[in-house]
């Protein structure tokens, strides 16, 4: 039966070329409509850890679970993906959908470029490559030669290469090896003319940065050591046991720590930040040359600072009384607060995501609405200019040097295709550089943004992407995704997700919701710690919206989420099973009882707040996916996605809860775990990987929209 169901779905595939998009799209639908039985899933193990915290009885019935490496666990494991395999191996949908995916990410893709020394470094991969190789170009126009090729290093292709720093005359090269995934990497030097390592050799752990000093002999890192992150200087021609410690001293691991340097590689920046989102940095400076004293800009001041330093002045992007923040300019011999100028006021309509100086100017990037804007200003605070768009969508990577007219930025929506543009920062001019040839229809596809209120009365945007002229009918599959989260910000940018769900007739909707960083450091808090609930409100507020709207239904809504996003998604779906038919949960956290003591777990607990606290514990237990699952209830159907190569978020989450709901849910839908055993939280994964997981996600999705349609039919 699912063969024969394959051939048509191929055929069907094979006319999306031809036909119109919701023309193809409905064939795809309707070769593609095979029912599939759903088995009972494994049976795992009860044993209950029964706790009580601040006089709460909490039952804990899968704990052996968070043992990764246990027979028993790794056992469990492999029944597992034999059981998503068994149901997903057989979907017609999976092949002409990894055909789709193949066309939009099997193309030449080409990275941010570095200059240096009249030399441009930046990674590029080949449509027929799996993972980005490091390349090096003489001049604008040069040829462009191999520096480092990674496929070399892994017959799976799991072993990748990220560029850390270039020596400002191009002949010195750092960069990082990373093992399937994995957050921890392995830094090595490279000659340039040379063609090969140094024999230099520094230890594979978790990294925040490298940069060779103004000689090139030494080098700058920041590496987290079992007593915290520390800043140390390490020689040229020495071994890593030899590496002195520069800065970091009595910090503790729940820190983060990274240096930033001058261009001329002379001062330091210290940035010490109390959790992931930033939300408190202190602040120091240090003149490098003779190791002068350590400075102290800010410490103990309740908001975010980012500082850069530029022809003997510091400046500094901060929220410090500007929650939508302001930039401030600090002579180095005079670095007291009192002392500080403002350059460049608060916005109330924009907030600032960024700050580099280039050409003698300083470009801040600004999003207002959700949508990017760059203007320029000079070290008086009087605006010069604007960088321009014709469509909404989202500016990235601007960068350059103080004294040099050209810079680099890369500019996409969600149907832009990403674009890296050289721009003269003195005459305004600006030209490709990179554009990456998706095979899309983009003027088929249009772009929205939303308006819609939340539970509490509170306006909320989002962007809907669909093919022009949609009928708002209800009827269509819709695949809603949001975070929520560590003030990070979703802005229009290229997704093939996206335009792939919209080729199959689909809506795809991204949410800004409280807790990001969209509108400043207000929004952000309004969806954090005790107030993490209105980042639920609002999701669920947007899906509402979308079926209201006419957009889509519940049994054709689906809703996908990663990391905090997974936290998302998996509260939600405890909150309101009866708003989606489907869920994808990636690396996610699910157990907020107990998140906070695995892996860096303890850099979020600003962020969330922990169960040790009795008033944290409190806001944690109420929303706690793990802990609010009730047992026969009518559950979406869910896949969860982890892996072993995930060091950032524990996997014992989604383990813990697939085995919860797989036991609890009273709906016939499925509860699948994906389980890779060589792939990380983000990033590092060769492409054949990535089109293989996202054309089995999607079949996932598209499987249960179309048999709740089909039921809803009967």
């Amino acid at each position: 039966m699912f063969q024969s169901h394959r051939v048509q779905c191929l055929a069907a595939a094979n006319q999306l070329r031809t036909l119109p998009m919701l023309a193809a799209s409905l064939l795809l639908w309707s070769a593609c409509g095979a029912r599939v039985v759903v088995p009972d899933p494994p049976v795992t193990r009860v044993d209950p850890v029964q706790e009580t915290l601040h006089g709460v009885e909490i039952s804990d019935p899968y704990r052996w679970l968070e043992d990764q490496q246990s027979p028993e666990t790794r056992a469990w494991i492999e029944e597992q993906n034999g059981y998503t395999d068994q149901l997903l191996a057989g979907l017609a949908w999976k092949e002409p959908l990894a055909e789709r995916f193949a066309e939009l990410l099997k193309i030449d893709t080409i990275g941010f470029p570095t200059a240096a020394g009249g030399r441009y470094f930046f990674a590029k991969r080949a449509a027929d490559q799996d993972l980005p190789v490091l390349y090096m170009r003489e001049g604008l126009d040069g040829e462009d030669q191999v520096l480092l090729d990674p496929h070399t290093a892994s017959a799976d292709h799991t072993v990748s290469y990220n560029m850390m720093d270039v020596s400002n005359d191009g002949t010195l090269l750092v960069y990082a090896v990373r093992q399937g995934g994995k957050d921890e990497i392995t830094p090595h030097l490279f000659d340039v003319a040379a063609r090969s390592d140094l024999d230099d050799s520094l230890p594979e752990g978790r990294y925040f940065g490298a940069t060779l000093n103004a000689a090139n002999d030494g080098l700058y890192y920041t590496r987290l050591t079992e007593d915290g992150p520390r800043v140390f200087l390490h020689r040229l021609g020495s071994t890593a046991a030899e590496d002195s410690e520069i800065f970091g001293e009595g910090y503790g691991p729940e820190i983060i720590l990274f240096a930033n340097l001058s261009e001329d590689r002379r001062h330091a920046l210290y940035h010490v930040l109390y959790g992931a989102s930033g939300d408190r940095v202190d602040l120091f400076y240090q003149e490098l040359d003779g190791r002068r004293p350590v400075v102290t800009l800010a410490s103990g001041i309740d908001a975010s600072f980012a500082a850069a330093y530029y022809d003997g002045t510091i400046i500094l992007e901060t929220n410090w009384q500007a929650p939508n923040g302001r930039v401030m300019a600090v002579d180095p011999s005079a670095p007291q607060p009192e002392n500080w100028r403002e350059i460049v006021a608060e916005r109330k309509n924009a907030t600032v995501q960024g700050v580099v100086g280039v050409g003698g100017k300083l470009w801040i990037r600004y999003l207002q609405e959700v949508q990017s804007r760059v203007v320029s200003f000079d070290l008086a605070g009087n605006e010069l200019g604007e960088i321009a768009f014709d469509t909404l969508g989202t500016v990235g990577g601007l960068g350059g040097r103080w004294d040099s007219d050209e810079a680099f930025f890369q500019f996409s929506s969600f149907h832009v295709p990403n674009t890296i543009y050289l721009y003269d920062t003195g005459s305004g001019e600006r030209r490709v550089w990179a554009r990456s040839e998706v095979p899309i229809e983009a003027e088929r596809m249009e772009v929205n943004q939303l308006w819609f209120t939340s539970k509490d009365g509170t306006r909320i945007p989002m962007f809907v992407v669909h093919e022009e002229g949609l009928e708002l009918d209800g009827s269509h599959p819709t695949l809603l995704t949001g975070y929520g989260g560590f003030n990070a910000r979703l802005t229009p940018a290229f997704s093939a997700n996206a335009a792939i769900w919209v080729e199959q007739g689909g809506v795809y909707a991204v949410a800004n919701l409280r807790g990001g960083g969209e509108f400043g450091e207000a929004w952000h808090r309004a969806g954090m710690l005790e107030n993490k609930q209105n980042t639920f409100d609002d999701f669920i507020a947007a899906a509402e919206h979308l079926i209201e709207a006419g957009y889509t239904r519940p049994e054709k809504l689906a809703i996908r989420g990663g990391s905090n996003g997974g936290l998302l998604v998996g509260a939600v779906a405890n909150q309101r099973p009866d708003l989606f038919r489907a869920v994808i949960c990636a690396y996610p956290l699910l157990d907020m009882l107990r998140y906070h003591q695995f892996l860096v777990a303890g850099y979020w607990v600003p962020e969330y707040g922990s169960a040790e606290d009795p008033e944290q514990f409190a806001w944690l237990r109420a929303y706690s996916p793990y802990h609010n699952v009730t047992p026969d209830t009518q559950y979406p159907a869910m896949m969860f996605i982890t892996g072993d190569g995930d060091t950032r978020v524990a996997p014992l989450h989604a383990r813990k809860m697939t085995a919860l709901l797989q036991a609890s849910t009273g709906s016939q839908r499925p509860v699948l775990l994906r389980y890779h055993t060589k792939a990380g939280h983000s990033g590092g994964q060769p492409v054949s990987e990535r089109i293989s997981n996202s054309a089995e996600s999607f079949a996932f999705l598209l499987w249960q929209l179309e048999e709740s349609a089909q039921a809803q039919a009967n």
